[in-house]
C-alpha cells in the first residue's frame, strides 16, 4: 500500500552534487530520454518514447522547445438536460461573449475553460509548451472563480501561450495590462485619490524580485509602483476591456529607494502617464536579483525543490546570468538547463513528487488510455470534468491555485512539492489507479477503462516476464527499485511458480486467440494483480 512518508523519503533524500552548467556529454540512454520527456511534459507515451529513440540529447531538447500550434478554442460542451446556455449553441466557441448575467451560465464557461485546458494537457505533443504555460499560470498566479469572467480567463491564457518561451519582460508587461490580472488583483480600481497597492506589491515581491535575502525593495517601492499603475483599468460596461483612464493617473514625481539606484520616475499627464509603466518595469529588471529570482524558480519546477548554497553558486548564478545576457528571453535559459550535466545527475532523477496533473494526466498517457469508443462531445465533457475534480482532490484545481502566491509545492518552505503528499490524496491516488485497473474511472454517464494487455503488448518485451518487469519498472518508475520489488512483480507474473514459461505460455496462447475469454482471463488476473502492485509503489509517484 502507498505510504506518503516513504514517499517523502524518496522525494527528499539527501543529494549529493558537484555537477554544474556544463554540456552534459555522458551516456544517453533510455533512461536519461525519460527523465527529460517525464519533466517536459505531462506524462510520456510509448509513441514519443519510441520515436524519439535515435534523438540525440540536442535533437530532443530542439523538438521540446518548438511552440505547440494553437488548439482550437473552447466550445459549449456544457449543455445539458438541466442547463442550456440561452445565447451560445451547443459545439460553438463561447470565448467571444462577454456576457455573464447568468451565474449558471458563467460558471458553465469557467468549467467548460477548465476542461478545455485539461484536454490541452492530455493532447499535448512533444513540445514543453503546455507545460510552461502551466509554470507561468503558477508564477503568475490568478483565479478564474475569483475574477468570474471567462472569456477575460482565455484570453489571460492566450497571453501565457504567446510568451511561454519568449520574453519574460515582454510577458509581465502583457500581465500588468491584462483585464484578467486587472480585476485580480485590483488594479482596475487604482487611482489617484486612492492608490491600490496589491498589484504593485505582487509584481515585485511574487512576479520579478521575490522574498529572498537580496530582495531589498521598500514599502515605499511598493508604494510609490502603486503610483505609477495608476489609471490602468478597464471598461466595465464593454467586457473588460483594458481601458486607460488619464485622469485617475497620479502625475506626481516617484521616488524610489536605493534597492533600485534611487530611480526617480518623472510624473505624466495623458498618454505620457501611460508610459510609466515603461520606465518602472525597466528599473526593476535591472536589478540582478529579477534573473536570479526567476531562474529558481524555473529550477524548482523542473528540476529539484531545495537549492543549497553549491547548487546556487553552480547552476543558479550561471542560469542567472545566462537569461541577463539574452535580455530576459527563456528559451536560452531552458536550453541551456536541459542540456547541462546538472540536469542529468543521477541524483535529480526521481527526485521530485509528480503534481496531481503529472500523476493523472501522466497515468492516462503513459497506458494508453483512450476516450471510450463511441463518446459524444458531452461525454468527453464529462470525462475532463471528472478529471478536473479529481486532480482538485488530490492539491489542484486547474485554473485556481490556492492564492496568487500559486501552488504550495512551488514556493512553500520547507514541504516544497511534498505537499502533494498527504494521508488524504495518496489515498486518493491509490483509489484512481485501483479503479482504474479493476474497474474504471468514473465519470457522469460512463466509465473509462485501460487496457492492461494492450499496454503490455506494447513492449517488445511481452512474452518474457523477466524482460517485460525490467521494461515496466523503467519506463513507470522514474526512481530505481530493489531486486527483491523486481522479484515480488515476477511472482506475480507467474502466479507464484518459478518456471518464465508460467506466463510465456499463457501470453503466447492469449496472442495467438485473443478472442478467447478464458485466455485472456488467465492473464489479465495476473496484470491487473501486476499493475495494481506497480502502480502503489512509492516510486510510482516520482519524476
Amino acid at each position: 500500500m502507498l505510504d506518503s512518508i516513504t514517499i517523502n523519503q524518496r522525494a527528499g533524500r539527501r543529494r549529493q552534487l558537484n555537477t554544474g552548467m556544463g554540456k552534459y556529454s555522458g551516456p544517453w540512454t533510455d533512461e536519461h530520454r525519460l527523465h527529460l520527456l517525464r519533466r517536459c511534459l505531462f506524462g510520456v507515451n510509448q509513441e514519443h518514447k519510441n520515436m524519439l529513440r535515435e534523438m540525440s540529447m540536442d535533437e530532443m531538447v530542439d523538438m521540446l522547445l518548438i511552440p505547440a500550434p494553437d488548439p482550437s478554442v473552447p466550445v459549449n460542451d456544457y449543455n445539458s438536460d438541466d442547463l442550456v446556455d440561452p445565447e451560445i449553441p451547443f459545439g460553438e466557441p463561447w470565448v467571444e461573449s462577454k456576457n455573464r448575467d447568468i451565474a449558471a451560465i458563467t460558471s458553465a464557461r469557467i468549467i467548460s475553460l477548465k476542461s478545455w485546458m485539461v484536454k490541452n494537457f492530455m493532447d499535448q505533443s512533444v513540445s514543453l509548451h503546455e507545460k510552461m504555460i502551466f509554470f507561468w499560470h503558477n508564477h503568475l498566479a490568478t483565479q478564474s472563480w475569483e475574477v468570474f469572467w471567462p472569456h477575460l480567463t482565455y484570453n489571460h491564457i492566450k497571453i501565457l501561450r504567446k510568451h511561454a518561451f519568449g520574453n519574460f519582460k515582454d510577458l509581465v508587461r502583457e500581465i500588468t495590462l491584462d483585464p484578467h490580472m486587472l480585476i485580480y488583483l485590483n488594479g482596475a480600481l487604482n487611482r489617484n485619490s486612492a492608490p491600490d497597492e496589491n498589484y504593485a506589491r505582487e509584481l515585485q515581491e511574487l512576479f520579478c524580485v521575490g522574498k529572498g535575502d537580496e530582495a531589498a525593495f521598500t514599502e515605499s517601492d511598493v508604494q510609490e509602483a502603486a503610483r505609477v499603475l495608476t489609471g490602468h483599468s478597464i471598461d466595465w460596461e464593454d467586457g473588460g476591456s483594458y481601458l486607460y483612464r488619464p485622469y485617475w493617473h497620479d502625475e506626481g514625481d516617484k521616488q524610489f529607494s536605493a534597492f533600485y539606484g534611487n530611480r526617480v520616475i518623472k510624473g505624466g499627464s495623458g498618454d505620457q502617464g501611460a508610459a510609466e509603466l515603461d520606465e518602472l518595469l525597466d528599473m526593476i529588471f535591472s536589478n540582478a536579483e529579477v534573473s536570479r529570482f526567476l531562474v529558481r524558480k524555473l529550477y524548482r519546477f523542473f528540476v529539484y525543490s531545495e537549492i543549497d548554497d553549491v547548487t546556487e553558486s553552480m547552476v543558479i548564478e550561471p542560469l542567472a546570468q545566462e537569461f541577463i545576457d539574452n535580455d530576459y528571453e527563456i528559451e536560452p535559459v531552458l536550453r541551456r538547463l536541459f542540456t547541462s550535466e546538472h540536469f542529468f545527475d543521477q541524483a535529480n532523477m526521481g527526485a521530485m513528487i509528480k503534481t496531481p496533473l503529472d500523476f493523472l494526466v501522466g497515468f492516462w498517457k503513459s497506458t494508453g488510455v483512450k476516450m471510450p469508443e463511441g463518446a459524444t462531445v458531452s461525454n468527453e465533457f464529462e470525462i475532463r470534468t471528472s478529471m478536473l475534480w479529481t486532480m482538485s482532490n488530490q492539491g489542484l484545481e486547474v485554473l485556481d491555485p490556492p492564492n496568487v502566491s500559486g501552488f504550495p509545492a512551488y514556493h512553500q518552505f520547507p514541504q516544497y512539492d511534498k505537499s502533494w503528499i498527504t494521508t488524504n490524496t495518496i489515498t486518493n491516488r491509490a483509489s484512481v489507479t485501483d479503479a482504474f485497473v479493476y474497474w474504471g474511472f468514473w465519470s457522469e454517464n460512463l466509465l473509462t477503462t485501460v487496457d492492461l494487455l494492450d499496454h503490455i503488448n506494447s513492449f517488445a518485451s511481452a512474452e518474457d516476464p523477466i524482460k517485460l518487469v525490467d521494461d515496466l519498472v523503467l519506463y513507470h518508475l522514474a526512481y530505481p527499485v530493489s531486486e527483491d520489488v523486481k522479484n515480488r512483480m515476477l511472482l506475480i507474473l507467474l502466479s507464484g511458480q518459478i518456471s518464465p514459461h508460467y506466463w510465456t505460455d499463457a501470453w503466447i496462447d492469449y496472442s495467438k486467440d485473443p478472442t478467447n475469454q478464458m485466455k485472456r482471463n488467465t492473464v489479465e488476473i495476473r496484470a491487473k494483480v501486476l499493475f495494481q502492485f506497480l502502480f502503489q509503489l512509492a516510486e510510482f509517484q516520482l519524476s
